[in-house]
């Protein structure tokens, strides 16, 4: 493994890529630390340890984890990456039920072109709105902590504050998409995964510190956990690690026949390849939808009124937002299972993939081609997917329960599943894919000196 990475650094053209990939992640990991404009950097140190001590697992944790601590300095990468993957969210979304949206992404360049010009002008205008949001948070930061505080964040006009953290804030943003989109293009990996799971992975200094404290009395605090109890986490995060590298990678396999036309229009022979269905078709997809969701419904219990909608959401609510509740976790899970089945209702066409088989000769073993192709892809992509969705609610509910159960903080459970454990499984293994693609091609061993791909030299 050792002298696989070293062979990295012996190719020119593989050695700049990692450079010129580390120079722009390093860019973009400062925009998380300089303060937004107006900001009082002092007051911030003051709300951190409120803020943490309320929001375990809630919405604030959940976006500070995905923006490498930049909410929590109210700095100008607040915003990060999260508007573009957003507008790429919804405009995928709306292919599948917009019919003009979909013959774009049927055009080919052409069509990919402008739908990828209407997903930028979609995240300038989700920038816009969530700094505002944001703005509007940091000029009443009693909003972040949940209670009354007399600190204030902001040290100038609320107007000014308003238009300079949304030029800011804004432009931060697009210029990260921006170093994405170098990176896919000149450096390694996609940019844009790359980014986010470094934001991720730039809080597991935290975690090691939050570690230390609770188990070896670093820091001066009373340690609260016993060294058998870190013992077992260990072992317990490499199962889970171990479990989602399984889920990210499995397939299900579908052996597809295809004819070989030769003179005179006869066929003859024919192949076997297979259709692979992903066991995770949605990916994260369900967690990045149900997480907001659940915090939103928490978030409009803090509404004033009298009616019986304010009154139920008042009801429920309080009871909804707090994470390490039962009626959280429950619906939480529920979430998931429906959003894993909306996403792969939406994103997988299983008549698209009869038709283009048909086209080319290619047919499923003792199945007729046409529509009942169509209904046996279906049914298999089913039953997957309801594994899928069952591995990932497991996945997605362990950081849940360890906070619940054991009163381990935010910063150290999230590392044991959820978004961040499958983003950091998923970027990494593309990655160390492109890495060893490029090693393969030019004679070099790969990762695995026993693996599939070293025989084929």
């Amino acid at each position: 493994m050792l002298k696989t990475f070293a062979n990295l650094f012996k190719i020119p053209e593989l050695r700049a890529r990692i450079f010129f990939t580390i120079g722009l992640v390093a860019v973009a990991r400062l925009l998380a630390m300089i303060p937004t404009p107006g900001v009082d950097w002092g007051a911030i140190q003051q709300l951190q340890d409120t803020i943490g001590a309320t929001s375990e697992g809630g919405l604030v944790a959940w976006f500070d984890t995905f923006t490498g601590g930049a909410l929590t300095q109210c700095s100008v990468g607040t915003l990060s990456i999260w508007p573009y993957i957003s507008a790429q969210i919804i405009i995928q979304l709306m292919t599948a039920v917009i019919p003009a949206l979909g013959r774009l992404q049927r055009e080919g360049d052409a069509g990919r072109k402008t739908l990828n010009l209407y997903i930028r002008w979609l995240t300038i205008a989700i920038c816009v709105f969530q700094a505002l949001a944001l703005a509007n948070t940091m000029l009443s930061p009693e909003r972040l902590v949940g209670s009354e505080t007399d600190v204030r964040l902001v040290v100038m006009s609320p107007f000014l504050f308003y238009v300079s953290t949304v030029i800011a804030m804004t432009g931060a943003s697009m210029f990260v998409m921006w170093l994405g989109d170098q990176i896919s293009e000149r450096g390694i990996g996609n940019g844009i995964s790359l980014l986010i799971m470094i934001n991720i992975t730039s809080r597991l200094p935290v975690a090691v510190a939050d570690a230390a404290r609770r188990y070896f009395n670093i820091g001066g605090a009373q340690a609260q956990g016993a060294v058998w109890e870190l013992i077992l986490l260990l072992v317990f995060f490499f199962a889970v690690l171990l479990g989602t590298v399984a889920i990210t990678q499995a397939l299900r396999k579908i052996p597809i026949h295809s004819t070989r036309a030769i003179s005179r229009g006869a066929a003859y022979g024919g192949g076997v390849n297979y259709l692979p269905l992903r066991v995770n078709f949605s990916g994260v997809m369900p967690i990045i939808f149900a997480g907001p969701i659940l915090q939103l419904i928490g978030m409009l219990s803090r509404l004033n009124g009298t009616n019986a909608v304010t009154r139920f959401l008042k009801e429920v609510g309080e009871t909804i937002i707090q994470p390490t509740t039962m009626t959280h976790i429950l619906l939480y899970g529920a979430l998931i299972l429906f959003f894993t089945f909306f996403w792969v209702a939406t994103q997988f066409n299983a008549m698209n993939i009869s038709d283009g088989l048909k086209r080319e000769g290619s047919y499923i073993p003792g199945i007729r081609p046409g529509l009942a192709t169509a209904e046996y892809l279906d049914a298999v992509m089913t039953r997957v997917t309801f594994i899928g969705a069952i591995a990932l609610l497991l996945i997605a509910i362990i950081p849940l329960i360890l906070t619940s159960s054991r009163k381990i903080s935010w910063e150290i459970t999230s590392f044991f599943g959820g978004t961040s454990l499958l983003i950091i499984v998923g970027v990494a293994l593309d990655t160390l894919r492109r890495l060893e693609s490029q090693l393969v091609m030019r004679n070099y061993d790969g990762f695995l000196k026993h693996g599939r791909i070293t025989g084929r030299h």
